[in-house]
């Protein structure tokens, strides 16, 4: 049987930072909203601009560092990965901003929720998979991702890959300017994420509320 383990705080702990999460945590704490809307973090992709309006939170996407084609050979890998075939997928390319994001194109959102990926052929795979809900639906788009080990972990909501899907969706028309994707419905934790193309930058958000609050005493 293979195994799905949630992990909320992942971005955190890959990518460094959690832009949005942080600048909740912050502005929670002590922070000042600027007049202007925008507060200004560095992390490891540099300085990521987060915008707060409208009781919405968005960060700026980053560059792509690789945003090219995907060979063949890691597209057969990505099939018997995700326990389909290699037809089931539509398009595909690398989106990393961080992580190593190889992303899938399926028919449908239906598809990309009924997967089950084989966590003894995922391995150093780091997969997202994106497929479209039908018209009139509340989102346009169902969102998943998967990395391996010995099981398959799936991120509830992610923003480097709804960055990099955004990027992508939209040079190639697929996506409007402007659109809403649900992401970790099969884990019980569905999230919607905003994306909006403004001016050329990509901005990923959507309504963020604190879970934990405490302090520390050091």
């Amino acid at each position: 049987m293979n195994t799905w383990r949630p992990l909320g705080f992942l971005l955190s702990l890959r990518n460094g930072i959690a832009p949005l999460g942080s600048a909740k945590a912050w502005l929670d704490a002590c922070g000042i909203v600027p007049a202007n809307g925008l507060v200004v973090q560095e992390c490891p992709a540099g300085l990521v601009r987060v915008r707060v309006a409208d009781g919405r939170m968005a960060f700026e996407a980053p560059p792509l560092t690789r945003y090219e084609a995907v060979a063949e050979k890691d597209l057969d890998r990505a099939a018997k990965a995700l326990d389909i075939s290699r037809a089931d997928i539509l398009d595909s390319s690398w989106l990393v901003n961080g992580p190593r994001w190889l992303g899938v194109r399926l028919a449908s959102a239906e598809a990309v929720l009924g997967l089950r990926p084989d966590p003894g052929k995922l391995n150093d795979l780091e997969i997202d998979v994106i497929g479209p809900h039908a018209a009139g639906s509340e989102t346009q788009f169902e969102v998943r991702a998967f990395f391996g080990g010995e099981a398959v972990w799936e991120e509830p909501v992610t923003g480097s890959l709804n960055a990099g899907f955004a990027q992508w969706l939209t040079d190639t028309g697929i996506a409007p300017p402007n659109y809403v994707a649900s992401q970790g419905q099969v884990l019980g934790r569905r999230g919607s994420i905003h994306v909006n193309v403004e001016d050329g930058a990509i901005w990923v958000g959507g309504n963020v509320r604190s879970c934990i609050a405490g302090t520390i005493e050091i």
